[in-house]
């Protein structure tokens, strides 16, 4: 069953050794795993937008409330 959360605060991923790409505020589904948690996100225009990122920085995007989980 997917989760959703919304992005209301300063959210980033770095693809490989790039610079950070920031996450457009919104809702997003959440894959969580052990060591990780997969983002995916409209990005407009009919194209998807997803990532995946540590699980320790997602658990650090919502204690600061940058990232808050939907209510079921």
């Amino acid at each position: 069953m997917p989760q959703f959360a919304t992005i209301v605060g300063d959210v980033t991923y770095t693809p490989g050794d790039g610079a950070p790409i920031p996450i457009p505020p919104g809702r997003v589904e959440v894959a969580l795993e052990p060591d990780s948690a997969t983002l995916s996100w409209d990005a407009g225009d009919g194209v998807a937008g997803v990532t995946a990122i540590p699980k320790i920085q997602f658990d650090d995007y919502l204690r600061d409330g940058k990232i808050v989980w939907e209510k079921a």
